[in-house]
């Protein structure tokens, strides 16, 4: 489990957070340390003070009357007045900073024979010596609550520091909100631009690192939208001024060669330099039109009546519908082109088997599959065939085409966002994946 978090909104924003929090329990740490020293000050004052006054009490008052006023401050004040005794069992407080300030503060005031314990013979509280009558043997404990030297922390102050922090918080989060937000704008932005749209331009508006950012990205989206025209009107000549020649040329041969076998010939070799100007176009165009939902069932079904019986698979015409946001014209193209390389590279020689077309939902994932019981290719040349003008070394000789069909495929694939994949088949042959993402949708009945 990553506890991590991979956006950098809540990066940001943890990464406040904790400083924040350390902050304030550094600010704690530096508040509690330096209230030691007067509040263990304040304290021996208050103790010194009860010992003074019980003393003057005590002296002032008769000696019959002696006993009815040490009842009288244990019931108002919670003040105990005892003899001290030589086996009484002591606890002295523990060894805190605190404590240290304050046994010195009651000797420095008290005297340094001033002894301090936290229970006396087993009942708690605060017990110090002291002596009533000064220059004489006797000396007593002096008896009080311990609560009186513990601070109290009110809960209204816990609830007033925690709606701070949590203010705090959420502008600490507003704050990385407003920055990253427009980081999130440029990236829905740069995902549009990936998948061959144009997106709006972006307002250049926040930090001048941000807006630097967005320039150039704007910049950089109206350049490609340039190369885009340009790119289509070379498309529109290459269509143009090379296919016009050679549709003469065809003209030229079946008018002007008498001999069939060398008319043959050359329409063959004219019609491959056609195919090969299309795979240059199709390359170059993997998909201009915006997806739209597409019944794959149905677009394979089409395709596989092209193929009769050179083609194997499930009957996708009977099977129920399954929806698709694609381009339907470029995925076509795809799915044709790796039927054509199965059945050129596939093995289909008098009684081999015929490629098989299946359509799958694997997880969160559509699969259009082609398979065939050709030599395959090995694993380590699967994503070198998917690069432009590449060919397996059982392709090599005698091969047509320019070595762009995997590569026009892998385009197509990854315009919709899905990949190819070319895995060896169980039993020999080759088993090639066009993977698309999820967001598939079947008809309410289907």
């Amino acid at each position: 489990m990553r506890l991590y978090p991979k956006s950098l909104l809540w990066r940001a924003f943890l990464l406040i957070a904790t400083l924040m929090l350390l902050a304030v329990a550094a600010w704690l740490a530096i508040f509690r340390e330096a209230e030691i020293e007067p509040r263990a000050r304040q304290a021996a004052q208050m103790v010194t003070s009860v010992a003074n006054l019980t003393r003057a009490a005590l002296l002032a008052a008769r000696p019959a009357q002696r006993r009815h006023l040490l009842a009288e401050l244990s019931d108002t004040e919670g003040v105990h007045v005892y003899p001290t005794d030589a086996e009484d069992q002591l606890r002295p407080p523990p060894p805190t900073p605190f404590t240290r300030h304050l046994a010195g503060e009651l000797r420095e005031r008290l005297g340094p024979d001033t002894r301090i314990a936290f229970e006396l013979n087993g009942e708690p509280g605060l017990f110090v010596s002291f002596r009533i009558f000064p220059g004489e043997a006797g000396e007593y404990w002096l008896a009080l609550p311990r609560e009186r030297l513990e601070r109290r922390l009110p809960l209204q102050w816990l609830g007033w520091g925690a709606a701070v922090l949590l203010l705090a918080l959420a502008g600490a989060w507003l704050i990385v909100f407003r920055i990253t937000q427009p980081l999130r704008v440029l990236e829905v932005a740069a995902h549009k631009l990936g998948a061959g749209e144009k997106p709006p331009a972006l307002p250049e508006r926040g930090p001048e690192e941000i807006v630097a950012v967005t320039a150039a990205f704007n910049r950089m989206s109206a350049n490609l939208a340039r190369l885009e025209e340009d790119r289509a009107l070379l498309l529109a000549g290459i269509s143009h001024d090379l296919r016009t020649p050679l549709t003469r040329l065809r003209m030229e041969a079946e008018l002007s060669v008498a001999d069939a076998e060398a008319r043959a010939a050359m329409e063959a070799d004219i019609a491959e330099m056609d195919r090969t100007i299309g795979q240059f176009l199709d390359f170059a165009r993997p998909g201009e039109a915006p997806p739209q939902p597409t019944d794959l069932n149905l677009l394979l079904a089409e395709i596989a009546s092209r193929y009769g019986h050179r083609l194997a698979g499930a009957d996708f015409s009977a099977a129920a519908p399954l929806l698709a946001q694609v381009r339907p014209q470029p995925l076509r193209r795809a799915v044709i082109n790796l039927i054509e390389n199965a059945l050129r590279h596939g093995g289909m020689t008098e009684g081999a088997a015929p490629v098989e077309l299946r359509l799958e939902t694997v997880g969160r994932e559509i699969v259009i599959a082609v398979l065939d019981r050709g030599p395959g290719i090995a694993p380590t040349d699967a994503e070198r065939l998917k690069q432009p003008f590449t060919r397996g070394e059982t392709a090599r000789t005698g091969a047509q085409g320019a070595g762009l069909g995997l590569a026009i495929v892998d385009r197509i694939a990854r315009a919709h966002g899905g990949r190819l994949e070319l895995l060896p088949r169980a039993g020999g042959g080759l088993r090639a994946e066009i993977r698309l993402p999820a967001g598939v949708s079947r008809p309410a009945g289907a």
